[in-house]
């Protein structure tokens, strides 16, 4: 059931512009994030378990709050109360039953 995903293809393209940047942009900067997950970490599980809207506003909420003067530390995606999609091993978001 091909449709089945169809409501996934913003959440994926997110995601697949996210794994982009932390392939070529992310390791010219190295680690510099004072916060664990890093920014773009924190910013994949947010899309991943709230979607392409919500997830991006949570990973921006996320990037204001890093800055130099930012206490840091250890800083998680809250999960999503009903996540029923499996995650494939590259991250994509996928029915539930579907690789």
């Amino acid at each position: 059931m091909l449709w089945r995903g169809v409501p996934l293809l913003p959440r994926n393209a997110v995601l697949g512009f996210l794994q982009a940047y932390r392939t070529v942009i992310s390791p010219l900067y190295g680690d510099v994030c004072r916060y664990y997950p890093s920014c773009s970490a924190y910013a994949v599980g947010a899309v991943q378990q709230h979607g392409a809207v919500k997830g991006s506003a949570l990973a921006a909420a996320r990037i204001a709050r890093c800055h130099p003067w930012a206490a840091g530390g250890v800083d998680d995606v809250k999960p999503h109360r009903s996540f029923r999609y499996d995650l494939t091993r590259h991250g994509f978001v996928v029915p539930q039953g579907k690789d």
